[in-house]
């Protein structure tokens, strides 16, 4: 089972940035990655998926403020979070199709 870790999280102020990685220990080729986030008292929520290819897709809430990429050859995928709003506050998780995910890391958006 290939292992999957994020980093890159923490606290920013509103409309600040932040970016994730989630590194794999093995590799990501051939599958969808993917971000999902979960706030207290909230079900996880897809933030965005990156097809094998690259091909990403967003939900309305973070359409044209985050950006989901990918490095295969290094084996990680990345998310860069831009104009953060205090809603964005959750455990962020990295996914890899068919269900593996990482530990996840917090990010908390506050001024």
């Amino acid at each position: 089972q290939v292992q999957l870790v994020e980093s890159g999280g923490g606290l920013v102020q509103p409309g600040g940035s932040l970016r994730l990685s989630c590194a794999a220990s093995g590799s990501i080729r051939f599958w969808i990655m993917g971000w999902y986030r979960q706030a207290p008292g909230k079900q996880r929520e897809l933030v965005a998926t990156a097809s094998a290819s690259g091909a990403p897709y967003y939900p309305d809430s973070v359409k044209g403020r985050f950006t989901i990429s990918r490095d295969n050859a290094k084996n990680t995928m990345y998310l860069q979070m831009n104009s953060l709003k205090l809603e964005d506050t959750a455990v962020y998780f990295c996914y890899q199709s068919p269900g593996n995910w990482g530990q996840g890391t917090q990010v908390s958006v506050s001024s």
